[in-house]
């Protein structure tokens, strides 16, 4: 990607570009851009990450303004005029201290800039036009208010309620800040919070880990010293509750079939006080680069990842693992507050065959687990479909039993489906990402020859 030498909106257009127009990730197009750009003013840095993050997060709305004010069509304006007029929207709409008049001008100049300056009169005359009329938008319709395609809001209607959805569809919205997991076993709380103090960074405590600390008001996480020592790994709420549901024993063989970028297998590690073994392993090498440089960064000696693709039997695991953590490839619905371009990816025929390739997953690596043992089967998803129904049939075609939750995750998570052995937690309702978690364990006695019935 080449990003631009001068301005921060001109280094959002070419992020912007490569997520709206290209088909790339924004959390991956951001990141790479704040990486190279890190001499940058912090204010300049969470000015471009605002303007990249909002524009992507708002864009139905955006898209339906812009639409009002134009004789063209969005979908029918050149890429990058397109891209350049959806930022300077989101900015005139949703960002109240930058004045309408910058946003035009500046604009205008960037259009001059690459090479359209035949097309200034038009980005002048649509966003002095959405300067003007900006008060007639209401967006009232939940589908523009939330900027979330209406097949998904009918979904979940139909599955939690309105109220429950509008909590969801609020909280997708809402910055929580970003949850790290402390390693107390490197650092005290007290060296840790002094570390994060001294460099400018809030941390509060989240109610589910004493180890658990939520940041804010920071620069860049490789920038904070207790991160380059070790001290902290980016970690959700939901995700640690993986490891705490899991408990593994020490000494324990843990095998995590799908682990990028390690968080789960790096928890479980440092669960077993740095005995046993847990083998990360996921498809790609780049994947696993993602665990080797958490691993190396935090020193772990009982880690060891692998390329591994994860629907190909791997015969020396066959009855190996105490545990089995299959966090499996998903829609994602239960991470849109960070990653807001899944909402306009996934398609509804998306669910039916991630939850197909999940089955597909789950027929093999249920093999790796012990008599005994136990599997974990987990996603970060809201959907039924992915979640309590492949749950079910798990325990339906497989020799496991679900196991029963109750009082694993302490006070601060209680659910009546914990006693069945799976919880949902719930943006909105719950202070964390969209997850699913369940619990089996391997009957005794029962071996690999039993396999599907």
């Amino acid at each position: 990607m080449t990003i631009a030498k001068n301005g921060g909106r001109e280094i959002a257009l070419d992020v912007l570009t490569e997520v709206l127009e290209n088909g790339a990730f924004v959390h991956v197009a951001l990141s790479r851009a704040l990486f190279k750009y890190q001499y940058l003013e912090k204010q300049e840095r969470a000015f471009i990450t605002r303007l990249v993050d909002g524009t992507v997060e708002r864009l139905l709305p955006v898209d339906e303004a812009l639409s009002r004010c134009s004789s063209t069509p969005v979908k029918k304006m050149k890429p990058l005029i397109r891209t350049l007029l959806r930022m300077s929207a989101y900015q005139i709409l949703f960002m109240d201290r930058v004045p309408d008049s910058a946003v035009c001008n500046e604009a205008v100049k960037l259009a001059a800039k690459r090479k359209f300056a035949g097309l200034k009169g038009f980005v002048n005359g649509v966003l002095r036009s959405l300067s003007r009329r900006k008060a007639e938008f209401a967006f009232e319709e939940p589908y523009l208010k939330y900027s979330m395609p209406q097949w998904l809001i009918s979904r979940w209607e139909k599955e939690y309620g309105s109220e429950r959805t509008t909590a969801m569809l609020e909280a997708f919205l809402t910055e929580r800040g970003t949850t790290v997991r402390c390693r107390l076993e490197r650092a005290s709380m007290e060296e840790i919070l002094e570390s994060l103090k001294a460099q400018g960074a809030e941390a509060e405590p989240s109610p589910y880990g004493e180890d658990l600390l939520i940041l804010k008001n920071y620069d860049y996480l490789e920038g904070l010293d207790a991160f380059a020592a070790g001290w902290l790994q980016v970690q959700d709420a939901s995700s640690y509750l993986v490891g705490r549901v899991a408990d593994p024993k020490a000494g324990s063989h843990v095998i995590d079939v799908c682990s990028a970028p390690g968080g789960k297998s790096l928890h479980l590690a440092d669960l077993m006080k740095g005995t046993g073994l847990v083998e990360a392993r996921d498809l790609t090498w780049q994947k696993v680069a993602l665990i080797e440089e958490n691993v190396e960064r935090s020193g772990y000696e009982n880690v060891r990842p692998q390329v591994w693709d994860a629907l190909e039997l791997h015969e020396k695991s066959v009855e190996q693992a105490d545990l089995v953590v299959a966090d499996l490839p998903c829609s994602g619905l239960g991470i849109i507050g960070k990653k807001p371009d899944i909402k306009y990816r996934v398609q509804e025929q998306d669910l039916s065959d991630l939850a197909a390739l999940q089955r597909e997953i789950l027929s093999v690596v249920w093999r790796y687990v012990k008599p005994g043992g136990h599997l974990i089967y987990s996603t970060c998803t809201v959907d039924p479909l992915e979640n309590q129904e492949n749950a079910a049939w798990f325990a339906a075609h497989f020799p496991f039993d679900p196991v029963d939750l109750s009082g694993r995750l302490g006070e601060a998570v209680k659910e009546p489906s914990m006693a069945e052995g799976w919880i949902q937690l719930l943006p909105g309702k719950d202070p964390c990402d969209g997850f699913f978690i369940s619990l089996f364990r391997r009957r005794d006695g029962e071996r690999d020859e039993q396999k599907e019935r």
